[in-house]
Formats: structure tokens, sequence, C-alpha cells
């Protein structure tokens, strides 16, 4: 704001030096006073040209600086958000707020940089008119508003049209990234050119509507550039009307044109900032939405002294500590929501040794208690470190849970890469790797989400059984459908629309739960 207050300040004194060089040392023949003022417009220039500079610099840097500093802080509120992420908002949204909100949010600080010193600079102007002549002082001071209530309504159009545009520019990329992480499997089953179709006309219907945000927009850019000319234009007559009448001399005439020249640069920037605040305010919105999802409180009270169970109200589920634990539903989303429950991932009444889980602090939960689902992320790295995670890498420990998760021919070099995601592993070899990595961080309580869903009969068996003993004396909590780890469990959940509708062991419920019998006939009839 300085830098560009000065640097208007400089524009606007160069007509005004020009003239008393006119004036003082061109009409009347005076080379001395000619000379003298000669060297001020030259002292101004090279001053206006060194705060010309320092304005750019300054600006740059403060627009780059903003834009990478929201996304320092929605960098930072994902990672606070971790595994809630998903479950709170499409991976498409933050994609777009990363690549195209933040520099949004970036330009609009020009309103308070040049934005701020152009409306000094048309102050200033409309003092050195008066001096001049009270008419032309007159003609500026009602001409600039009147350009803010010509544009206004434009960009009140441009917000209004960009906030849907952008709503559905979000949702666009998000269906993308899910294309793009599922394409494997959409080739597979031949539904890739249907997705494509789909994508296209989404994707023409958000064109459209860019169109329709860009004619308020290209409204604004001509006004932008237009107006200020006829806006000088109408100065320079009046001025030069008075400069026939002998009302004003001709260097006060070329001042004249100089102030209002120069206005035409400050009257632009605060047209194109109106501009760039409209298309912030958007971005803003969009940012300040995913600031204010709800995080865990780190603080809270500590957890419970020693294993404890968890219990979840709203579905009448209980884990006992030492236990292992089935969650058996017709609908497997209702088990999985009950993990997320348990695992402090979405706001509940879930109790932890009948203490609010909400109210313990996040760090203890995370240390204790692991939900570990399918679709958890696999870094790159050798082997050995994405097993180990955020642990140090023990070879020992890593094969015991290697083995535990019959994991064993992905794991025979633990120095083996593994590329982001697992992309070079099969989905069932991904499974068991989640799995094994799971295990290896040995939690107090473990909730796992299907975990052999994509693995064949013999080795779920092998599974169910290396489970159930490496986890022995730990509490474990599974969502699955499987007859060999149901028949592992201390304790099943038969589930109905997801509440609790049974409780017994698996022989149990077999002989007393029509309904859970029928579930895991159908089941083991789809497995045979």
């Amino acid at each position: 704001m300085l830098f560009a207050s000065l640097w208007f300040l400089s524009l606007a004194a160069t007509p005004y030096l020009i003239s008393q060089a006119i004036d003082r040392g061109v009409s009347p023949r005076s080379p001395g006073p000619l000379i003298g003022w000669t060297l001020a417009v030259l002292a101004c220039g090279l001053a206006g040209a060194g705060l010309g500079i320092m304005r750019h610099r300054s600006m740059t840097k403060l627009r780059i600086a903003a834009a990478l500093r929201t996304a320092d802080q929605v960098l930072t509120h994902a990672a606070r958000l971790g595994a809630a992420l998903p479950r709170r908002i499409t991976a498409g949204e933050v994609v777009t707020i990363g690549i195209s909100d933040v520099w949004l949010i970036g330009r609009a600080m020009n309103a308070g940089g040049v934005g701020v010193a152009s409306v000094l600079a048309c102050s200033v102007v409309a003092v050195l008119l008066h001096h001049t002549s009270p008419r032309l002082a007159l003609v500026v001071l009602v001409g600039v508003p009147a350009l803010g209530v010509l544009v206004g309504p434009l960009l009140g159009r441009t917000q209004r049209a960009g906030s849907s545009y952008r709503e559905r520019q979000g949702g666009l990329n998000a269906r993308l990234i899910d294309v793009v992480g599922g394409l494997r499997i959409l080739n597979g089953l031949g539904g890739s050119d249907t997705h494509l179709a789909r994508y296209v006309r989404e994707s023409t219907r958000l064109r459209d509507q860019g169109y329709r945000v860009g004619r308020p927009s290209s409204w604004v850019n001509a006004l932008g550039d237009g107006v200020p000319l006829v806006f000088l234009a109408v100065v320079i007559w009046v001025a030069a009307r008075m400069a026939a009448a002998g009302e004003i001399t001709a260097g006060q005439l070329i001042a004249v044109y100089g102030y209002t020249a120069m206005l035409v640069i400050p009257v632009s920037v605060l047209i194109f900032c109106g501009f760039d605040v409209t298309y912030g305010l958007v971005a803003a919105r969009r940012v300040t939405g995913f600031l204010r999802l709800a995080l865990d409180d780190p603080a809270g009270s500590a957890g419970p002294p020693g294993p404890a169970r968890l219990h979840d109200p709203e579905s009448g589920v209980t884990a006992e500590p030492g236990l292992l634990t089935a969650l058996a539903g017709a609908r497997p989303a209702d088990a999985v929501e009950v993990l997320d429950r348990l695992g402090r991932y979405t706001p509940a009444a879930a109790t932890w040794d009948d203490r609010r889980l909400d109210g313990i602090a996040r760090d203890t939960v995370r240390d204790r208690i692991l939900v570990a689902e399918n679709g958890a992320d696999l870094f790159a790295g050798p082997l050995r470190e994405v097993v180990a995670g955020r642990h140090d890498p023990e070879d020992d420990l890593i094969r015991v849970a290697i083995e535990a998760a019959v994991a064993h021919d992905v794991a025979a070099d633990l120095d083996r890469p593994v590329e982001w995601g697992g992309r070079n592993l099969s989905g069932g070899q991904r499974q068991r790797l989640r799995l094994a990595r799971a295990l290896h961080a040995d939690p107090e309580i473990l909730l796992l989400a299907e975990p052999t869903s994509a693995v064949d009969a013999h080795t779920e068996s092998a599974i169910a059984e290396r489970l159930a003993t490496l986890r022995s004396g730990r509490g474990t909590v599974v969502a699955t459908t499987s007859p060999v780890l149901l028949a592992r469990a201390d304790t099943v959940h038969y589930l109905v629309s997801g509440r609790v509708a049974a409780t017994g062991t698996h022989r149990e419920l077999l002989e007393d739960s029509p309904g859970y019998r029928a579930l895991v006939t159908r089941v083991f009839g789809e497995e045979q």
C-alpha cells in the first residue's frame, strides 16, 4: 500500500512539474527555471521508476504469500483431519481448493494494496484539479463513484454465477478423481465408456455455465479498459474549453491532461480490484467452509488406565477388552459406520470405559484405538517401511505381522519397493499388506473393516486362525460376513438396519437367529 501510494503520487506530481516548466520556463523563455523544473521532472521520473519496481515486487510477494499461507492452512487442516478427511469432503473439492481457490484469494489481496492506494490517488488528483478548477474536480468526484455504480451490478452477477460454477467444478473434479482411482476396475468391468460419457456430459454443462459466468466478467473487463478512457475524454473536453476561454493557462491544460491520464490507471485498478475481490470471495467461502470442518479436539481427558470396553449406544454394539468381537449385517456399510463411531472418526456418543470417547484426548485415542479399512492409503517405499508405518522398522516384528496376514508372497523380500497406493500389487496383496501394517501397530483395540474380502477361502481361513492367535488378549472388532471369521469370534453382533438384533457366539446365532442364519448361509453359498 505504501509503495503503490508513493508511486501514484509520483505519477500525479509529474504533470504538475511539467506545467510549471511550461508556465515558468517555456512561456517566458527563461532557461534557468526551465532547466530546474526539467531536472525535477527527471528526478520524479526516476523516483517513480524505483517506486514502481518496489510496488510490483511487494504486491507480487503479497499475492504469493497469501496464496501459499492459505494453501498451508488447507494442508495443515487436511492433515489434522487425517483419515476423517474423505468422510467429510470429496478429494475433488480439496484439489480444486489447492490448485485454484488459493490463487484467487491471493489475487484478491490487490484490494488491500493497490486498491487502497488507488482510492488515495483519486483523492489527490481531485485536490490538484480543485486548485486548477473546482469544476474539473467536481467532474472527477462525480465520475469515479458513477463508475462504481455502473460496474457494481455486474460484479454481483459475476459472484452469484461464480459460486454456482465453483460448486459444480468441485463436483466434477471429484468424479474425475474417483474415475481415475478406479480406472483398472472400470476397464475390467467394461464401464469406462459409460463413465466417460457421463463425465463429458457434466463437463459440457460446466463449460456452458462457465460461459454464463464469463458474460458479466467480459463486460467488467471491457468497462475496466474502456470507461476510464471515456472519463479521460470528458475531462479533457471540459479543460480544453476552459483553456480556449482563457480560464486556465496552457501549462495548466497540460497538467489537467496529465492528471486525468494518470487517473485512468487507478480507476482501472479499482475496477479490476472489484473483479478480483468478487472471485476471491467465492474462493474464500469454499476455503473457509473447508477450514470449518470440525476437528477432533486434540485436548481432552486421559484415557482409561488400562484396557476397557467400547460401547456405541447408537447401534448397541459393545466390544469387550481382550475379546474378538464380530459385526455381521446384511448391509456391510452399517458395520463400517459402527467402526467409524468407535474409532472417533464421526461425531457420536460412543463411550470408552463409560466415558465419552469425544471427551478423551485425540492423540490418546489414535495411539490406543486403530481403525483399519480397505481404502487406507499405502505410501511408497520399501516394504518394511510400509508395514512399519510410523514405528521404527524391526524385521522380526514385521515378519510376524506379515505371517499373521498371510502376506508372505508379497514380502519375501522386505526391501521390495511398493509404489504409492500399492499400484504394483494386486487387490488381495494390498489388502493383506494393510492388515499386516495394522497388526504390526499392535494397538490396544483394533477395528478391522472386511479384512478378508479380497482373498480366497483357503487364505481367509489361515488369516482367521492367525488373527485370533496373534490378537489373543487384545481387543479386536471385525466387521465381516465371513463364516470362518465369525466362527473364530468370541462374540458376534448381528446388525439389522444399523442396530444390534441379536448377540451371541456364531453357533448360538445360527441356532437361535433365523435372519443371521440366512445371512451366513447366503454368504457361504456365494463363496462355495
